[in-house]
């Protein structure tokens, strides 16, 4: 797939594991899934920075944009499936900084996401979101519209899990649409909005 990053954007390398996370996790600090499973800043950046480390900046392909803006996919084909190693760290970071809990909550909630996700070829984005003294200057669409782009050249269609209301119309602006209700991803929890983009012509 040729993406053609502009506007400052530029392909993230295994190296960049740190700064992928710290930005994602600075953009998901309030989100309200990340804060049912995990509880506090502190462990929602591990979370993104061992994501980016396992599996992110090895499998898949990810981009940032000055180190203010962030986002991480996977092609076709490919799961986010954590190494051994992997998952040894997630949860010393969740039993160090998550609170009570927190790797049951995750687990589960993999399993809840794993069920929905759709099984036709398609692109996934794990995560898009900029630091907070960025946002507002459209640092996530420079982001998404050139793997859009390419998507759509390519006839892929794109799959994201929306885990804060507030972002639904930024998705919606972008040709995503709700595929199904909106899914609990375990007792009491926030929702998910399962999305998908099909791939358009111009």
């Amino acid at each position: 797939m040729q993406i053609d990053l502009r506007d400052g954007a530029r392909v993230a390398h295994r190296n960049d594991w740190k700064q992928l996370g710290d930005i994602l996790g600075e953009a998901f600090r309030d989100d309200p899934i990340n804060r049912w499973l995990f509880g506090n800043p502190r462990a929602i950046t591990s979370l993104f920075r061992i994501m980016a480390d396992d599996v992110y900046t090895r499998h898949g392909f990810c981009h940032l944009i000055a180190g203010e803006a962030a986002a991480m996919w996977l092609p076709a084909g490919v799961t986010s499936d954590l190494t051994a190693f992997g998952l040894w760290r997630l949860i010393a970071g969740q039993v160090r900084w998550g609170t009570k809990g927190a790797m049951k909550r995750a687990m589960g909630a993999g399993e809840v996401m794993a069920a929905h996700h759709p099984d036709v070829p398609h692109l996934y984005l794990f995560a898009i979101g900029t630091r907070e003294s960025a946002r507002g200057k459209g640092l996530g669409k420079a982001l998404l519209r050139p793997v859009l782009d390419a998507a759509d050249r390519d006839g892929l269609p794109v799959y994201l899990e929306n885990s804060n209301p507030v972002n639904s119309g930024f998705y919606h602006a972008h040709g995503f649409e709700t595929m199904t209700s909106p899914f609990s991803i375990g007792e009491d929890s926030p929702v998910m909005e399962p999305m998908w983009r099909s791939p358009t012509t111009r």
